[in-house]
């Protein structure tokens, strides 16, 4: 009896301590938690304002150098970069982050490698139309994805192999991608709104094989959550789908989707992509609708941009329309040479080849070379050609795969119900079994709490005495009055009192600050030069320090986060220059930028070095780091933080950290 009574204990115990080990751990991981959830904001923000997440990127690398985090930001940066049509930069920051994950082996990092291989395609696809190295850039992340159990983002590499396959002619190949994410999806069970990329994929295969009415289901699929799609996702949309009226010849349509398209990026700036894209359609349509001033205008607003960016495929279809455009005016001339200096590439989508195809067949009959134009009418037929023979061959492979699917689904469902039956069997007396444990656990659980709270509650008083008392025997006032004692009875020691005096109002300036979010600026700068006074003595002769103050900024009218100043002053004076031989410089520098205010904070003292043993703990760009973040994730406009080294000339390494402080920043922990 005894021994059952005490392994029924043993097991009561063991729950508790999960239990209550459960809830440790989430307090521990909630600051990571909260982390990530404004990470993720920020991936989701990348597209719509791709400036303001590489700011934030830049506020937080200091902090999280060399960590897991710090190459996450990275990936984030390279993200904003591709948005941003900056293709070397965003390969730069992707680079960092794959040799990082090269020398690693854990499994997180190669759910991040999946994720650098995703995104490199992107830019490839996107900006560089080099489909050949986005189509390997895929596949390699659809392997990562799937070695590091990374399921979740399957269905969106599927997509992008899709559509990379799309865009070279192979439709038989981005049918089966896209249909292959939508049984993904059903496994992972994503919910409808987050499959309409699919299904507008599935509407551009269609449209390209020229079945408008199945390519019409598609996108009326989609559109039922147009209002939950991003903004990049909302053009893709709008473009494809005035694409689809445009191969219909239907182009008053396709115009009103092209415009809906052009209102729509001229709301995000950051969107330079998509606007030009989006006014080669246009110039299209008018150039088909005889518009020849419209066509030109939009034609030669985009030309320049794909140039700088090395866009061949876009350059490619902007020329062939060129060359239309010149016959249309009836300029042969102009015609010719459009001819001779239009962008040859030999991997473009077939789309834009047939169209090439036709406006040479129209130039070359204009100058009556009947032979040439000929042949490019037969090119054209050969390309129709292939295009039904790849519906055919897809249409065969839809209805083999529906009749897999159907055959494989019938064989589960027999299998279920055999297991069902048994496992019914096995999970009556589990449950009352169950049952009996969980009520005796609530109740011993109950009974344990009760005691514990009351415990608790004995030593939380007995701990609140005992910091009383220490309080009422040493408190600040008691510190204060000794020392201004100390000043009172030796008044001719000049030199020394003034030290005390000014340490007597450091300390007291610094309890009253750390009381306080924010400050105004006038109160910090005093702060800091009362400190600055302290520390000179230990500085010599050669130390220098100015402080530089825009007229146009009004101390006392500022507000600033409490010890943003004093803290990177603290940390020159102590890692920097300290430590350093002959002239010693401190500057701090206060200016106006359109609406914020701009602080920085110079040394001469060698230098930001990340990884130094001199360089104590670095709690205090932590404290500033951690302090922007909370504050950031209350305001619109976001506080910005960056540290990095200079020259000072004469050879010599500074370092400087700068902070950007908008004008209308809150410090009232309420959202907005």
């Amino acid at each position: 009896m005894k021994l059952n009574v005490m392994f029924g204990l043993i097991i009561v115990c063991l729950v508790l301590h999960v239990l209550i080990a459960g809830c440790s751990r989430r307090e521990r991981d909630f600051g990571e938690w909260a982390n990530l959830t404004f990470m993720k904001s920020m991936d989701d923000s990348v597209s719509k304002n791709p400036e303001r997440v590489c700011l934030w990127v830049d506020s937080m690398l200091p902090a999280s150098a060399g960590s897991f985090r710090y190459y996450r930001l990275l990936l984030l940066k390279a993200k904003a970069m591709m948005f941003r049509s900056e293709a070397d930069s965003a390969m730069l920051c992707l680079d960092k982050v794959e040799d990082y994950c090269a020398a690693s082996e854990a499994k997180k990092d190669v759910r991040l490698r999946a994720e650098v291989w995703n995104t490199r395609g992107n830019v490839y696809s996107r900006i560089k139309a080099s489909l050949d190295s986005a189509l390997w850039a895929f596949r390699k992340a659809y392997g990562y994805a799937l070695q590091g159990g990374y399921r979740s983002s399957v269905p969106d590499i599927c997509m992008n192999l899709a559509d990379v396959y799309v865009r070279k002619g192979r439709y038989d190949q981005g049918a089966f991608w896209y249909r292959h994410a939508l049984l993904v999806c059903d496994s992972l069970q994503v919910p409808e709104g987050k499959r309409f990329p699919i299904y507008y994929g599935l509407a551009q295969v269609s449209m390209e094989l020229r079945n408008f009415e199945r390519c019409d289901y598609f996108y009326d699929l989609a559109y039922r959550f147009y209002s939950h799609m991003k903004p990049y996702e909302q053009h893709i949309y709008l473009n494809n789908r005035g694409n689809s009226y445009y191969f219909r010849q239907d182009y008053e349509t396709a115009l009103d989707y092209f415009r809906r398209s052009l209102a729509l990026v001229n709301r995000y700036p950051a969107m330079e992509f998509e606007r030009n894209l989006t006014m080669v359609n246009l110039g299209e349509v008018f150039l088909l609708l005889n518009q020849t001033d419209s066509a030109t205008y939009y034609l030669n607003r985009c030309h320049e941009f794909f140039h700088s960016i090395g866009n061949i495929s876009a350059l490619y279809y902007i020329d062939t329309q060129l060359i239309e455009l010149a016959l249309k005016q009836g300029d042969m001339e102009m015609a010719a040479r459009r001819v001779r200096e239009a962008v040859n590439a030999g991997n473009v989508e077939p789309n834009m080849v047939r169209m090439r195809n036709n406006y040479l067949q129209h130039y070359y009959e204009e100058q009556g070379d009947y032979r040439r134009a000929y042949h490019y009418l037969q090119e054209n037929l050969r390309i129709d050609d292939s295009t039904r023979n790849t519906w055919i061959r897809m249409k065969a492979a839809e209805i083999a795969l529906q009749y897999s699917q159907d055959s494989t689904l019938m064989q589960k469902e027999i299998s279920i119900r055999k297991k069902e039956n048994q496992v019914l069997r096995l999970h009556q007396w589990l449950y009352a079994a169950f049952a009996g444990v969980l009520l005796l656990a609530v109740f011993i659980l109950v009974f344990l709490r009760r005691r514990e709270r009351e415990r608790w509650k004995m030593q939380i008083a007995m701990a609140s005495l005992r910091l009383e008392n220490v309080r009422n025997r040493i408190s600040p006032h008691f510190i204060f009055n000794v020392l201004s004692h100390e000043v009172r009875i030796h008044p001719d020691r000049e030199g020394e009192n003034h030290s005390l005096m000014g340490l007597i109002k450091l300390f007291r300036r610094n309890l009253e600050m750390m009381e306080s979010v924010s400050v105004t600026l006038a109160d910090e700068l005093d702060f800091v030069s009362t400190y600055i006074d302290i520390e000179s003595a230990a500085l010599g002769n050669q130390f220098v320090y100015t402080l530089k103050v825009d007229e146009g900024i009004v101390p006392d009218a500022v507000r600033i986060p409490s010890m943003l100043i004093q803290i990177p002053v603290e940390n020159a004076i102590k890692h920097g220059l300290l430590r350093k031989e002959g002239r010693r410089l401190l500057d701090i520098e206060i200016s106006l930028k359109e609406e914020a205010v701009v602080i920085c904070v110079r040394d001469n003292g060698g230098g930001y070095k990340e990884k130094h043993t001199s360089w104590g703990t670095g709690t205090g760009l932590k404290v500033i780091a951690q302090t922007i973040q909370l504050l950031n994730s209350y305001n619109r406009s976001q506080l910005t933080m960056t540290v990095g080294n200079m020259s000072m000339g004469n050879g010599e390494v500074g370092c400087e950290v700068c902070f950007v402080v908008p004008l209308d920043y809150s410090y009232q922990l309420k959202k907005k």
